[in-house]
């Protein structure tokens, strides 16, 4: 996998595939406006390294899930205005594909790629005119390789290709927790999505000493066969790991050396269900050895309770981070030539 360090790209057009899915909200003023830009700022060092090497730079990325059909409250206007104003540089934003007969400006940022049903369709043709924006494409957008989606794995093959500077971090500190990691090595998996977290348990519980299991996973007694699996041995009305497991669960996290977390305990939002989440942040917060946490509930919980500066990595791969540290292979990362 080449670095874009390794890139000349001076004088070049750059299309830096970015991890734009933001969480947005309507401001008093009644404008939409992001209401959270962690992944924008971790944009920003590949962003700047190109721009201060001389390159032109056309940003694209999606937002939601629109369905290949244009829908004006998942458009990504509002993000190019915050990440203007988080570069302190003029962006401009294309709503439209193709972009024909313009002077392409140092940076642009271009509309949910999702709006074009040739983005999760893998089209050819779509990939073509995405790539034909530009000499070089970077792939920044970790929390997204996990997709067989043109803008991840058709546009490196119409054009020298590179990993963004963030990517190659996520690789490097998710790929320490599968190479001699220090041990104990806990897993902590929690949130809602269990059809896609539940079939990566066995996975895990066969690199990790110990997977901790809460939020809806909590529930799924058939993995209690699984070796290393730990359940929850109360629960709050169901929607919370109780006060029990709580100590339980902190008792098996203060042996450990490594520990990955991926999902709350339970309904976090809601101050009646937070104390498992938040107990369970606290006591990473605390831990001498190695945290890692990830994806988007995770990293809001922390953000809340103000401990994300506490965990050693922040991930901002959700289902990426998981695929990933489970073994299977990313087809982003596979474009890339990481696994060559």
């Amino acid at each position: 996998m080449k670095s874009v360090k390794a890139a000349k790209v001076s004088g070049k057009k750059v299309i830096l595939r970015a991890d734009l899915d933001l969480p947005l909200r309507q401001a008093s003023s009644g404008q939409v406006e992001v209401a959270d830009d962690t992944r924008l700022k971790a944009l920003l060092p590949t962003l700047k390294y190109l721009l201060d090497r001389g390159a032109k730079v056309i940003v694209i990325g999606h937002l939601g899930r629109p369905e290949g059909k244009r829908d004006p409250k998942l458009s990504l206007e509002p993000v190019a205005v915050r990440l203007q104003e988080l570069l302190r540089k003029r962006i401009e934003f294309f709503p439209e594909l193709p972009i024909t007969n313009y002077q392409l400006p140092n940076i642009a940022l271009l509309e949910n790629l999702r709006f074009w049903d040739g983005e999760e369709k893998n089209d050819l043709g779509f990939a073509k005119k995405l790539a034909g924006l530009g000499d070089i494409f970077v792939n920044d957008a970790f929390a997204a390789s996990h997709r067989e989606h043109a803008s991840i794995v058709e546009i490196p093959k119409h054009l020298p290709a590179y990993a963004g500077l963030r990517l190659e971090e996520e690789v490097k500190e998710l790929g320490s927790v599968l190479v001699k990691p220090e041990r104990p090595l806990i897993f902590i998996i929690g949130g809602a999505k269990t059809e896609t977290k539940k079939p990566l348990v066995p996975a895990f519980a066969k690199i990790a000493d110990k997977v901790l299991l809460g939020g809806l996973l909590m529930f799924s007694r058939e993995l209690e066969r699984i070796p290393n699996v730990v359940f929850p041995i109360d629960a709050k009305d169901a929607y919370d790991i109780g006060p029990k497991s709580v100590k339980f669960f902190t008792g098996i996290i203060k042996e450990a050396k490594t520990v990955v977390w991926n999902g709350p305990l339970g309904v976090w939002e809601k101050p009646r269900y937070a104390r498992g989440t938040r107990m369970i942040a606290e006591e990473l917060a605390l831990l001498p050895g190695k945290t890692i946490a990830g994806g988007g509930d995770t990293i809001a919980a922390l953000n809340a309770s103000g401990l994300a500066s506490k965990i050693s990595y922040v991930s901002l791969g959700g289902g990426a981070m998981l695929e990933f540290l489970a073994g299977k292979k990313l087809p982003g990362l596979v474009a890339l030539g990481h696994y060559d």
